[in-house]
């Protein structure tokens, strides 16, 4: 069985870590990078301030702060 790499965005409101939404798990950075950049207005509307890129559990770079509405 072979395992693939995960990557994730822990995503955050202005109070901290979010439970709702959830990220899904990606098998590559490319993938995740596209879905934000497909997603982060829902995301924003739903609440999100920011997202941390995550690649098994470590965080990988800086966070990405959304616009405010």
């Amino acid at each position: 069985m072979t395992l693939r790499p995960q990557w994730e965005w822990r995503l955050e409101g202005a109070d901290g870590p979010l439970e709702r939404p959830v990220s899904p798990v990606f098998g590559n950075r490319y993938d995740a990078e596209q879905w934000l950049g497909e997603h982060w207005r829902v995301l924003a509307a739903q609440g999100v301030a920011s997202a941390v890129l995550q690649h098994e559990g470590r965080t990988v770079g800086p966070a990405v702060v959304f616009p405010q509405a």
